[in-house]
């Protein structure tokens, strides 16, 4: 019977975050345009903050509680999840558009991140100087990217922003958050009764769960063209995790992890190198490659739980 409501209430919290995610996504490019932002810019920061903020509760929670395995095996689960199922199913949708800034700048840096956290990790945890260095680096980015502030690509007719908007912008991230909250909570007791160790969890369903709004925001950006939005969505979401999340959360409490934290931090710096060369070739993440991404995804899901 628990089992049974624990589904319908996912399944509902899957439909609040997707309603959400629209009213999310066409406020913020309404904003984007109506302020004169680059829309990659709007995805990569206030889209991407909001659409965090689950793995931010997730893994600044169980940092508290010194649970490392939960903390650390979330943002490297949701990484994998957002580059391998969000990005690879949004490509297949619809093939993503990109260009030298998104990739040098913006993919460069999470790469970056990605070998950094992974030095940091070898040795099976995450100081409270490690944390600093992390959530350090997000500070500069994100005063880099307010400073060098982009403007519209190219010009666009699109609607009149309205008074009403911005409180749509506030209502979507709560709708998405809200649904969020309870999607992971519904997620971790089925997981209890599957008896699967805390990095399995936290690497897979509670990764997946708070990936959600990721997946919901990338894809009705994508479908409504925003390309920009929807490549910042994941990119800057992927940042946000690692430098400032699981910064904090090191800050916070130094994070202890099981030997399987290795194999799956160069998991992650291997897809993010695979991602970076696909969106070079064509200057586009195509729909064949969007597949691959979703197998590479597939692939470390079994391997997880084998």
């Amino acid at each position: 019977m628990e089992v049974f409501k624990d589904i319908v209430i996912i399944i509902f919290s899957i439909f609040a975050i997707s309603k959400g995610a629209i009213w999310l996504v066409d406020s913020a490019a309404k904003i984007a345009r109506r302020f004169e932002i680059s829309e990659l810019v709007i995805g990569l920061t206030v889209v991407a903050m909001g659409t965090s903020a689950p793995e931010f509760g997730v893994t600044i929670l169980a940092a508290m509680k010194g649970i490392g395995d939960i903390s650390v095996g979330n943002i490297v689960g949701s990484n994998i999840f957002n580059l391998g199922f969000i990005l690879g199913g949004t490509a297949v949708v619809h093939s993503l558009m990109t260009n030298k800034k998104v990739i040098g700048r913006d993919g460069g840096f999470l790469f970056f991140g990605t070998l950094l956290l992974t030095f940091f990790l070898w040795d099976l945890r995450l100081s409270q100087i490690e944390g600093i260095i992390l959530f350090s680096l997000l500070i500069v980015y994100l005063g880099y990217l307010y400073f060098r502030k982009e403007m519209l690509e190219a010009p666009a007719e699109t609607e009149k922003l309205r008074w009403f908007d911005t409180l749509l912008l506030l209502l979507g991230f709560l709708m998405v958050l809200g649904g969020s909250h309870f999607l992971v909570e519904s997620s971790i007791d089925i997981a209890e009764v599957m008896g699967v160790s805390n990095w399995v969890v936290a690497a897979t369903i509670i990764a997946a769960g708070t990936s959600a709004p990721e997946l919901a925001t990338s894809i009705v950006a994508a479908l409504r063209g925003h390309h920009g939005m929807s490549i910042g969505n994941l990119i800057g979401s992927d940042i946000f995790n690692l430098f400032g999340v699981l910064g904090l959360a090191a800050i916070i409490r130094p994070l202890p992890v099981e030997a399987a934290a290795r194999p799956n931090l160069l998991m992650l710096s291997g897809m993010v190198f695979i991602v970076l060369i696909f969106m070079r070739i064509g200057w586009r993440i195509s729909r064949k490659e969007g597949i691959i991404l979703i197998c590479l995804g597939l692939a470390r899901w079994a391997w997880t739980f084998i």
